[in-house]
């Protein structure tokens, strides 16, 4: 997955929920900053902080082999 598609996939996950930026960095004890420049893609974040985000959104963050290209 793509930072886009990670960004994409939180996004519509807060609209569902009726969640915002500042709730969720509350709920996920992520700092607003770090969660506004990484939706915006200006930023980066931590695998730790992906997966505090994700709990508080009912996801889970997974690694998984990659299939060969045919």
């Amino acid at each position: 997955m793509t930072n886009e598609e990670i960004i994409k996939v939180i996004k519509e996950r807060k609209d569902i929920l009726g969640i915002n930026q500042e709730y969720l960095a509350a709920l996920s004890e992520v700092g607003l900053a770090t969660l506004k420049r990484f939706e915006c893609g200006k930023g980066n974040i931590t695998l730790k902080n992906l997966r505090k985000i994700a709990d508080v959104l009912g996801l889970d963050v997974n690694l998984e082999i990659k299939k060969p290209n045919k």
